[in-house]
């Protein structure tokens, strides 16, 4: 038998921490929120996508009587960006989320779907996605989406 130790890296930062372009993206991600369609669950998430050129896109969860139509604010934002600017590499999302108290103090991570699509993302361009996960304690950075799914399904 055979143990292996799976980690994660995740540099824990303030706001005040952040970078000029990273802040901007939590930024967007937390007004991102407001686009949220959540009347079910209460729970607004915002994700927004730096390309490769500076170009931001935002998205929403979108919620549906039926819950499986529904769509995670990161898939919303990934799948308009790789239709949109399919040229373009991705190279950051900061995820932000609230309920009915306000924006949450501690980061939400992305569901096992939303870091699958953006995992194919960065096969697909060959560059990391740099993850920002706002909380208003605390924001988790993490270098690529593959830390945060370290036993990934890849067709290789």
């Amino acid at each position: 038998m055979e143990k292996k130790n799976i980690q994660c890296n995740v540099t824990i930062l303030s706001y005040d921490e952040l970078d000029e372009k990273d802040a901007e993206l939590v930024e967007k991600a937390k007004q991102a929120t407001s686009g949220s369609y959540s009347p079910y669950s209460q729970f607004s998430v915002g994700a927004a996508i730096r390309l490769a050129d500076g170009t931001i896109v935002t998205g929403g969860n979108q919620e549906n009587a039926s819950y499986p139509c529904g769509l995670c604010a990161e898939r919303t934002a990934l799948f308009y960006a790789n239709a949109q600017y399919p040229t373009l590499p991705v190279n950051a999302i900061a995820i932000a989320a609230k309920n009915v108290n306000g924006f949450l103090s501690t980061p939400i991570t992305p569901c096992g779907a939303c870091r699958q699509a953006l995992l194919e993302t960065e096969l697909r361009y060959k560059q990391m996605i740099k993850v920002l996960l706002y909380g208003t304690e605390k924001i988790y950075c993490v270098d690529s989406i593959a830390e945060l799914l370290p036993l990934q399904f890849t067709l290789s």
